[in-house]
């Protein structure tokens, strides 16, 4: 009696087993292409010479090369939906204190100095188009991470600043 038991459970692990799923290689695809996807884009190293959200914002020409350095925030949404696009802001604004649930957005700070020292960018592919991510994942960054970013200054009709960036480095 106790062999037929143990029979029937082994005949039924074994085809338990043998009829477990493949793995999908479409996710395999899908991950690898996200990797492919986020290393050219991603920069090992941090290009020299970067300045401060303020300071480029300030002088910036529209189309000029620039680099900067600045932390992801200064909004309570700091990421934008859809794109790998994202705020930063100068490093010298502090983030709230006293369990702000969203410290990253600085709305202690003054107004007139949290828009001096914040700029928008965008990471874009080598068309000049928008890269379709969510840049949390492509960079593996959230809010109030440190990003050098590298790229080229856009101008609007207001001054507003975004950087048309090729490459972005995370500092650990």
């Amino acid at each position: 009696m106790w062999r037929v038991i143990i029979v029937t459970f082994s005949a039924a692990a074994l085809c338990a087993a043998g009829c477990q799923k493949a793995p999908d290689k479409g996710s395999d695809s899908a991950a690898n292409a996200a990797a492919a996807k986020a290393s050219q884009h991603v920069l090992a190293a941090e290009p020299a010479g970067a300045k401060a959200v303020r300071e480029v914002r300030q002088s910036a020409k529209d189309k000029e090369p620039v680099t900067m350095v600045g932390r992801i925030g200064g909004t309570a949404k700091p990421f934008v939906d859809g794109i790998a696009a994202f705020t930063v802001m100068d490093v010298a604004l502090k983030p709230c204190e006293d369990a702000c649930p969203t410290p990253w957005d600085c709305c202690c700070d003054d107004p007139k100095e949290l828009q001096a020292g914040t700029a928008t960018v965008k990471i874009v592919d080598a068309a000049g188009l928008p890269v379709a991510a969510d840049a949390r994942k492509l960079l593996a960054v959230k809010e109030l991470s440190t990003v050098v970013v590298r790229g080229k200054a856009q101008r609007d009709e207001a001054g507003n600043l975004t950087v048309l960036a090729d490459g972005v480095y995370v500092r650990p």
